[in-house]
């Protein structure tokens, strides 16, 4: 949590003398607290342009900055465009293209929600593997086939929250959809070494619901609500109270398995695991008693039957389990007996922190209630308490219901980004005065707002933004970038650099070895027999791959909002001589080496086009002095494989 406590003290030193209290005046609040605004589609000279609502506020901006729109982007730029933004793959055929057409039939297709299943674990800070001394059983893959699947059913995007905070709580769903705890279930825990006095385990405690409060801030409201924890927020309307007041909520549940199935079959199946527990403990110290008995076989025999036996007599024992959490509230308190401290869980309570000062665990204030942040408040004018359990439940409808407009705006904006490389507010998970402002305020709230009347579909507003003429412009405008060079106003469409899971994933489509396959356990990157998509690849929050490493991929320990791009000599060098491909090269080469024309079919595969004279001229010297594969792995480096126009 050190890295949330440095930003603040940088906000402090900003505004070391602002205020904290919540304007009382609606046109004092800063924009992003404000209701959705209400704008008419504006007038503009151009009126054959715009193709979507959307185009009429673009179109507007650049008349107003005397820029034209850039012209439409050819039919193979779409198609590749539209293919890599919702399925993260190339396309394989771009005859008889309609883009209308296209974008239905990818929307329909499994690999959309596989595509954009990635992006929200961005967010959550997704990993196959959590720490080893959690003992968990679970498979947090479970959590990641859970989000594909509720993307591609296209999942109103309230039920994809609140079944990701409280689906346990929920009357409306049942213990198979424990999996979407996987947002709170899979959050880091930091080791405590109990041995320690609770004023050390007490701060370690503190800094996992600190983790907690911003996972939540960043990704449902884009606001960095840990600021406050240590004071009230000095950039937004966000209180120290505010702050306790959702922690709260987070001191009241405990991270564990949950079994997918109902409470009659889970409990004999409990007791049972329970039994077998207590004989490993016994097997275990029996191996490391010395010296060792002399009937250590037999006696380890028997241990090993009964185990098998209450296993066999237990209808369901090995049911999956889902990463999750339960209801309990948490207390550090010293041991009765000697040093040291006690974890104490008080199931199904809640739990109101006090104030901690300047976030100190030990110097504490008064009790504040749990409840939502106070600069939303609901209809009766005060922030909504939460006095159900935890109150994960009351916070995911207040966070649906009492900040509707941030709440839409924020998923509105990442979905935005995620098409067009930048968002209209370019801090996705940053809406507060630190971050940066909306470059079209009025486009935004009426894309929400739509959102909002369209049943909060993620597909319709795919639809829209890709229907648009703003989206389907070309990257190739030299007019629109010497005008406006950093192409705020959207002139013309951003060239977008492919990230590795589209990367990777291309290389083995195009070789023809990608494994289709959807959902299911993690495989290693590293291993040679790993085909399918790089969604797929296990994913160690406390050692990431290496592969993943060198191409940005983002840090799994936190929630990441976008990811970084660079350009280093290891990609190039893992582009040119790394095993995959080297491998998927040698794939590709015998995919076309049967054609009349393989430099032609090499390009139709990979960049959907015809070589030019110049590239099949330089194609063909390069292939007398090397082999096919040689050939493809060239073009699989090349920047036109790396980058989307």
């Amino acid at each position: 949590m050190q890295k949330f406590r440095l930003a603040c003290v940088t906000v402090i030193v900003v505004f070391l003398t602002a205020g904290t209290a919540v304007a009382k005046d609606e046109k004092e609040r800063p924009w992003a607290f404000r209701p959705l605004l209400k704008s008419d589609v504006p007038s503009v000279k151009n009126t054959s342009w715009p193709k979507k609502r959307i185009d009429y506020f673009i179109l507007a901006e650049l008349e107003k900055a005397d820029v034209k729109p850039s012209p439409k982007a050819d039919e193979r730029i779409l198609a590749r465009r539209l293919n890599f933004d919702l399925i993260g793959l190339p396309p394989t055929e771009i005859e008889n293209f309609s883009a209308d057409a296209e974008i239905e039939k990818l929307l329909g297709n499994p690999q959309y929600g596989e595509r954009w299943a990635r992006h929200w674990l961005d967010l959550t800070r997704y990993t196959d593997t959590t720490a080893s001394w959690l003992n968990s059983t679970a498979g947090a893959w479970r959590y990641r086939d859970w989000v594909i699947d509720a993307l591609n059913v296209d999942m109103p995007y309230p039920d994809f929250v609140k079944r990701q905070l409280a689906t346990d709580l929920m009357s409306e769903t049942g213990p198979e959809d424990s999996v979407a705890l996987g947002f709170l279930g899979l959050s880091p825990m930091y080791w405590k070494e109990l041995q320690l006095p609770p004023e050390i385990i007490k701060t370690t405690v503190a800094d996992e619901w600190e983790e907690r409060v911003d996972a939540l801030g960043r990704t449902f409201l884009g606001l960095t609500l840990a600021c406050a924890r240590c004071h009230d927020h000095k950039s937004d309307p966000i209180t120290a109270a505010d702050y306790y007041a959702l922690a709260g909520v987070f001191a009241s549940v405990k991270i564990t398995d949950r079994p997918m199935m109902s409470e009659d079959l889970w409990l004999p199946v409990k007791s049972a695991r329970q039994k077998v527990a207590v004989i490993d403990k016994k097997v275990a110290a029996l191996k490391k008693k010395k010296p060792k008995p002399e009937n250590l076989d037999e006696q380890l025999a028997v241990f090993t039957a009964e185990i098998a036996a209450m296993k066999k007599a237990t209808p369901h024992y090995d049911m999956p389990m889902a990463n999750g959490v339960v209801e309990a509230a948490l207390f550090v308190k010293a041991k009765e007996k000697g040093h040291g401290t006690n974890l104490e869980f008080q199931e199904g309570k809640g739990r109101d922190l006090e104030l901690q000062k300047r976030g100190d665990p030990n110097d504490v204030g008064d009790v504040v209630p749990r409840r939502f942040l106070s600069v939303f408040p609901s209809e009766n004018g005060e922030p909504r308490r939460f006095e159900k359990g935890s109150g994960r439940l009351e916070l995911a409808e207040a966070l649906i219901e009492d900040s509707e407009p941030l709440f839409a705006r924020v998923i509105v904006n990442r979905v935005w980004k995620q098409h067009f490389g930048r968002g209209l507010v370019d801090t996705p998970s940053d809406f507060g005065k630190m971050g940066d402002k909306p470059t079209h305020p009025e486009l935004l709230d009426d894309l929400a707002a739509r959102f909002m009347q369209n049943g909060w579909s993620l597909k319709w507003l795919h639809r829209e933004i890709l229907g648009s003429a703003t989206w389907q412009q070309t990257s190739v405008a030299p007019g629109s970038e010497a005008a406006d060079s950093d192409n705020r106003l959207y002139s013309r469409m951003n060239r977008l650099r492919l990230d590795i899971e589209s990367w990777r994933d291309s290389v083995l489509a195009v070789a023809g070895s990608l494994d289709s396959k959807i959902g299911g356990e993690p495989m290693d990157l590293n291993s040679d027999k790993n085909n399918r998509r790089t969604l797929y690849g296990k994913i160690n929050r406390r050692d990431l791959n290496k592969i993943l490493q060198i191409h940005d991929f983002p840090d799994p320990t936190a929630h990441s909002p976008k990811r970084a791009e660079t350009i280093s000599p290891l990609q190039s060098l893992f582009a040119i001589n790394g095993p995959l491909v080297q491998s998927q090269s040698e794939a590709f080469a015998k995919q076309i080496k049967g054609d009349v024309d393989v430099i032609s079919r090499a390009y139709e595969l990979l960049f959907q086009r015809e070589p030019s004279a110049m590239e099949r001229e330089v194609g063909g010297e390069f292939l007398k002095e090397a082999t096919l594969a040689d050939y493809a792995r060239v073009l699989l480096a090349s920047n036109e494989f790396l980058y989307v126009d």
